[in-house]
């Protein structure tokens, strides 16, 4: 008789099918389904993920997903990444002190230091008088440029200008006296009338100078070297820029307000053990691979890092709609990196770079959800709904249906949330070691660190390759390879970088070189990806020496990455460990090992009964 059995896979972002078609307990043949996965991993959520999987592997079956006997879904823990900064200043500039903007097209070039005023009050000015004139958005470029030629004719000494138009250039071209300009200031009201004042803008490709050394401030405004402390980070903030102000105020003060980034406790078996997270994260994980198993995890509270883990544990708990209390934080990884942050008072959303640790917490919740989950499901497909084995074990099940695999077998299930890895011996017994970080945080820490708002063009930016346009006619691919076209390219991708995937070019929004954004790219994959699989040997192995290792099989959404094969092949080279991507069924490459486990784990089960 036949019938008809499928293995469901819930991962962090996709959830895999594999339906197999068995006849008196034999397979005849078996599909694959994938679809987005629908909410958190491991919650009610995942329903309609879960019946999308199924329709997609079912049609290719041509049956019904009614017509499926049994459904076996992984034992699927929830794991969430964010971030924990490991020192936040905030500097707060009363009065508006400050404005490091970087636009586009600044004006003219060099310094100019004097009193603001406003352009409707210029010709007011005493002659012999050195000024900043502040120009609104009601007076237009022709208006600006005849207005301070005239000012400049009286004998008034414009030194410089701030405008809130995108008018720098078209103004310094009508200029006699060529001055600094800095425009697209967008609260333009805000800039105090009447106080001490310097501008700065660079050449084309250069970066300011004077008022990205704190000195150089000093120099300007006479500061005290008390005063000096106190404005070393506007002088950061501006570090790169091609164009900046800074604004003396009486009034003005700097403020700063330290947020303690705080101490994860880490609870053992049979002690608890604490790290600060301002140390590092290197301190932090050195702590965490002293603990053998970890029970739970928390922080100070009044912190950070402590607001940041309570919160990851109180989401769980209303997700998986279970007592707060019984969430437990099973493991975490932590990643250095530096994040761009906003200096609050300013006016042109100037940044200064943190120092910030990224955190990664994997949840254990209780299985009651996931029972819950499973009769729900049953009750929409009207079908039997069983909770197959641990992920783990599964991985390494279906990465057996790679041609020229044998036990014993380690197989790297490298996911969206969580790195799992897996040791089967000869006689078939596993040893799974799942640990948190994986893909979503090498996301993360893209998006931070390039400061980007769109968190699918860092998961874009992660999985596929930059070129630059440089001509209409000519991209240059982040590798040095030239590629030529006879038709002009689109206009709105001149010298801009781009996304080379599959389906076409995507643009990057953002202001950094193609070199950069390949460099924190590569630098996120190496301290999360690859770190995380080599704590995962470590754990798996009996001995807790990477070496006696002789090969590792791949599988999981992140294998595929255009880089990171040959990136684990360099890294585990090292050790004398040979590693390749797995081929699960001779057809599906490294996807689908989990739910390719979860069916063949049936067929083991029917065939010894």
């Amino acid at each position: 008789m036949k019938e008809y059995v499928a293995g469901v896979d819930i991962g962090n972002a996709t959830t895999e099918t594999a339906l197999g078609e068995l006849l008196d307990g034999k397979l005849l043949r078996c599909v694959s389904g994938i679809a987005d996965t629908t909410g958190i991993k491991g919650t009610r959520d995942n329903i309609q993920g879960i019946i999308r999987s199924l329709k997609n592997a079912s049609e290719k079956m041509n049956i019904d997903p009614e017509q499926i006997h049994l459904i076996r879904i992984n034992e699927a823990t929830p794991v969430i990444g964010d971030f924990a900064m490991e020192t936040i200043t905030e500097t707060i500039i009363t009065e508006s002190t400050l404005i490091g903007h970087n636009p586009d097209t600044p004006g003219g070039i060099g310094i100019g230091i004097g009193r603001t005023i406003a352009f409707q009050d210029l010709l007011e000015a005493e002659e012999g008088q050195k000024v900043i004139v502040v120009v609104p958005d009601t007076v237009d470029f022709e208006m600006a440029a005849r207005g301070i030629n005239e000012a400049v004719q009286s004998g008034i000494l414009v030194e410089g200008a701030i405008l809130k138009n995108d008018d720098g250039v078209l103004v310094n071209n009508r200029l006699e006296k060529k001055i600094p300009i800095l425009d697209e200031v967008e609260m333009i009201g805000k800039v105090p009338i009447g106080m001490e004042c310097a501008v700065e803008v660079a050449s084309p490709g250069g970066c300011i100078d004077l008022l990205s050394n704190p000195y150089g401030i000093a120099t300007v405004f006479g500061l005290s070297p008390a005063e000096t402390k106190q404005i070393v980070h506007i002088a950061k903030a501006l570090i790169g820029n091609r164009s900046a102000v800074v604004i003396k105020t009486p009034a003005g003060e700097v403020k700063e307000r330290k947020i303690p980034a705080g101490e994860i406790l880490i609870q053992g078996k049979n002690r608890l053990y604490k790290a600060a997270v301002d140390r590092g994260a290197q301190e932090i994980m050195t702590i965490v691979s002293r603990v053998d198993e970890i029970q739970d995890v928390t922080g100070t509270k009044g912190t950070n890092v402590g607001g940041m883990l309570e919160k990851v544990r109180m989401e769980m708990a209303n997700l998986t709609e279970q007592d707060y209390k019984t969430v437990f934080i099973k493991d975490i990884m932590a990643v250095d990196t530096i994040v761009p942050r906003e200096v609050l008072g300013n006016l042109a959303r100037e940044i200064t770079m943190e120092k910030a640790v990224g955190i990664a917490a994997m949840v254990k919740t209780h299985k009651l959800h996931m029972k819950r989950l499973a009769e729900q499901l049953a009750e929409i497909l009207h079908t039997r709904i069983e909770i197959g084995g641990v992920e783990g074990s599964m991985a390494v099940m279906g990465a057996l249906t790679t041609p020229g695999t044998e036990k014993p077998l380690l197989v790297l299930d490298i996911g969206a949330g969580s790195t799992d890895a897996c040791l089967m011996d000869e006689k078939g017994k596993t040893k799974p070691i799942h640990l948190a970080g994986a893909g979503n945080m090498v996301t993360m820490l893209i998006s931070a660190e390039l400061g980007l708002e769109d968190f699918k063009l860092a998961e874009d930016i992660k999985k596929y390759p930059l070129a630059k346009v440089e001509s209409l006619y000519h991209i240059r691919y982040e590798d040095g390879s030239v590629e030529f076209f006879n038709e002009p390219l689109d206009s709105k991708l001149f010298a801009r970088n781009i996304i080379v995937k599959p389906e076409g070019w995507k643009p990057v929004n953002s202001r950094k070189s193609m070199e950069k954004i390949r460099q924190v790219r590569k630098e996120a994959k190496e301290k999360v990806l690859i770190q995380n699989i080599l704590r995962a040997l470590r754990k798996v192995s009996l001995t807790g020496n990477i070496n006696e290792f002789e090969h590792v099989v791949l599988v999981g959404g992140s294998s595929l990455d255009f880089e990171l094969g040959n990136m684990v092949t360099d890294a585990l080279s090292h050790y004398g460990i040979v590693s390749g991507k797995a081929n699960v069924r001779s057809t599906e490459g490294p996807r689908n090992a989990v739910a390719t486990g979860l069916l063949f784990a049936y067929l083991e089960e029917r065939k010894h009964g």
